[in-house]
């Protein structure tokens, strides 16, 4: 089966270790000697609608993909791990 970039970025990624929706991908990494792919990269999701940053971006390697399919790619990779902020920056902010 024969894909493009385009093909890719309309596929959501899920880790078949947790069963968690990782996301589209956004981006790729491929090395220049080779012309291979090495990463597929999942921007982190923005905060307040993009004013205050976005997240950690996620890497997935290339290797960690176990299948390609017609609406998703299954990858077997570890999380990072998110922990939820007490309060957060709006909260500081009404003090």
């Amino acid at each position: 089966m024969l894909c493009t970039f385009d093909d890719i970025r309309n596929k959501e990624i899920i880790n078949i270790k947790s069963g968690v929706k990782m996301g589209f991908a956004d981006d790729i990494e491929f090395d220049t000697c080779t012309a291979k792919v090495c990463r597929i990269v999942i921007f982190g999701k923005a905060k307040l609608f993009g004013l205050l940053g976005r997240e950690d971006d996620i890497t997935v390697c290339w290797s960690d993909i176990e299948i390609i399919g017609e609406d998703a790619i299954l990858v077997s990779c570890d999380m990072p791990v998110h922990t939820k902020k007490n309060g957060g920056m709006l909260k500081n902010l009404l003090k």
